[in-house]
């Protein structure tokens, strides 16, 4: 593969000493909840966030990923949670 071909490319590194197994749901989680992590951070800026969302889809299951984000506006996420907007 051409190197230009490969920059088009990216997805998340590979995370030998935290994530040596082949299942990699928990490393999913842990990127997803990263993303709204940031969204806490910023107030909810997703653009600022764009890197943090991207390494969570190229590593969690689409439907997994909608769920959450169903989950996260309906207000039973169960993961990290996002201050209430006022």
């Amino acid at each position: 593969m051409s190197a230009s071909i490969r920059n088009l490319f990216s997805t998340t590194p590979h995370d030998k000493k935290h994530f040596p197994a082949t299942n990699q749901a928990h490393y999913c989680w842990q990127k997803y909840n990263e993303f709204v992590l940031c969204l806490k951070k910023t107030e909810g800026d997703e653009s600022a966030c764009f890197d943090a969302r991207k390494l969570a889809n190229s590593i969690c299951p689409e439907e997994w990923t909608n769920t959450w984000d169903e989950q996260r506006e309906n207000g039973n996420f169960l993961g990290v949670q996002e201050k209430p907007v006022e």
